[in-house]
């Protein structure tokens, strides 16, 4: 039986063979990346945390073929399904700068998603001039779900920039690729997610978790699961977007909780743009929160935070927000405490998991495991990222318990929606299905369940159909 991969090659080559969209006579370079769960860590990347990745089986698969002339023409038909136009052109002499090419893409909202290619070509042209100088034909297919928490806008970064530069010949794999990939993100989409999801979707492979030090990104050896235990993932079907105000809300007061730390401390924090993606540094942390202890920061700053806080009460104590992907709004209230505990406390919980999961054999462990899981799910809630429809899903997941199977389960991605990750036995199938039943029954709908892995990017390689 043909894979998605066959299917997907084959209909490159029928397209080319039609010359539909294709031309016949020049190589076709063929890239799939997947998306990915978030087994533990979701908003700590930003913060310099550990995470802990899943990929999953669905994928988006990018071809790419160069032109003679300056041309991209983009094309990806399943987005007519959204209201969104499927095809788009420019030239790479209208990507002549950040601001034009935000442009391009803010026209109209069915525009919207051309921010996640566009920025990729717009990064080659202007990093790799001499290999990236012309136009080339982009076609798109993607099995992963839109907003529900399991990065599709980076499996479609990935992808299409796997399969072009490959196209172009530039010399871009790994931690590199997946932090083009996250520039594009952050300064073309203007979306403030960190590195985790390029990362997983570059370096993940099938059965296997990825630890990844958020600093700026750190890959440890990938863990294999102990054999009698795996992870599902349930959609809420509550839509999940990285560009929500909750997210960004979230991220900005764990930064304010930062700067006023490094205030009391008498550190100066600086911007550093000497990576790829700028940020602010200080001498004692070097800009990373989560590398606070939370024994320092429970017994020396926590109570000296305010719960909430506004722009202009965080202005009137000091002199800068030290973020440059979010902005401070003068509507919201800021859960700076909250915030920042979670972004010190959640990375001692990561750690904890990942080496409970590189050896856990007992139930006890496994126990654990979902503990921290439940712990974690209810510090996102705190920090203003829950969601109704996510704690029924979790508390479904507990009343089954360890004595079915189920021994943990929390929101995956940036939280408020997307879906929930739950840990447990592989013979527990059965209260797994019942969790989804009631869930079902109770929302009036059937939710999408996520189950097994794929191989990242870099470890599929890059398909080239010949001219």
């Amino acid at each position: 039986m043909p894979t998605e991969t066959d299917q997907f090659e084959s209909h490159v080559a029928t397209l080319r063979n039609q010359r539909t969209f294709f031309a016949a006579n020049r190589p076709i370079h063929i890239a799939r990346s997947p998306g990915r769960l978030d087994v533990m860590g979701g908003n700590v990347d930003y913060t310099g945390g550990l995470v802990f990745q899943s990929t999953i089986r669905e994928a988006t698969w990018a071809a790419v073929q160069l032109r003679p002339d300056n041309r991209l023409v983009f094309f990806n038909p399943q987005l007519r399904e959204q209201g969104w136009r499927d095809s788009f052109e420019v030239t790479l002499d209208e990507l002549s700068s950040e601001e034009e090419v935000r442009r391009l893409v803010n026209q109209s909202p069915e525009l919207r998603w051309t921010s996640y290619v566009l920025g990729i070509f717009f990064f080659l042209k202007n990093r790799y001039p001499a290999q990236a100088g012309c136009g080339a034909n982009i076609y798109i297919e993607s099995r992963v779900p839109l907003n529900k928490g399991v990065s599709s806008s980076a499996a479609v970064e990935v992808a299409v920039m796997k399969a072009a530069v490959s196209a172009y010949g530039v010399a871009l794999a790994g931690i590199e690729l997946a932090e083009a990939c996250q520039w594009c993100e952050n300064a073309i989409a203007e979306s403030a997610c960190g590195i985790m999801d390029q990362a997983a979707a570059v370096l993940g492979d099938e059965g296997h978790m990825l630890p990844l030090l958020c600093q700026p990104c750190v890959p440890y050896p990938l863990v294999q699961l102990p054999a009698d235990i795996t992870c599902w993932g349930i959609d809420s079907g509550v839509s999940h977007a990285v560009t929500g105000i909750e997210y960004e809300a979230a991220r900005a007061a764990a930064f304010m909780g930062y700067k006023l730390i490094c205030d009391r401390e008498g550190l100066e924090v600086r911007l550093d743009r000497s990576g790829r993606i700028p940020r602010y540094v200080d001498p004692r942390w070097n800009g990373y929160l989560s590398d606070l202890s939370p024994s320092l920061f429970r017994s020396r700053y926590e109570r000296e935070l305010p719960e909430f806080m506004t722009a202009s009460q965080y202005s009137a104590l000091t002199d800068a927000h030290v973020d440059p992907f979010t902005t401070l709004r003068p509507e919201v209230r800021y859960r700076v405490r909250a915030c920042t505990r979670y972004a010190v406390e959640e990375g001692q919980r990561i750690r904890q998991f990942v080496e409970l999961a590189r050896g856990a054999s007992s139930e006890s462990a496994w126990q654990l495991m979902g503990e921290l899981m439940y712990q974690s799910n209810y510090a996102y809630t705190e920090c203003g990222l829950g969601c109704e429809a996510i704690d029924e899903l979790v508390e479904l997941v507990r009343q089954e318990g360890s004595a079915q199977g189920l021994y943990g389960a929390k929101v995956t991605g940036g939280g408020a929606g997307g879906s929930v990750v739950v840990l447990g036995r592989k013979d527990a199938g059965e209260a797994f299905r019942r969790v989804v039943a009631n869930y079902a029954r109770s929302r009036g709908f059937s939710p999408y369940i996520f189950e097994g892995s794929s191989a990242g990017a870099d470890r599929f390689g890059v398909t080239v159909l010949a001219d």
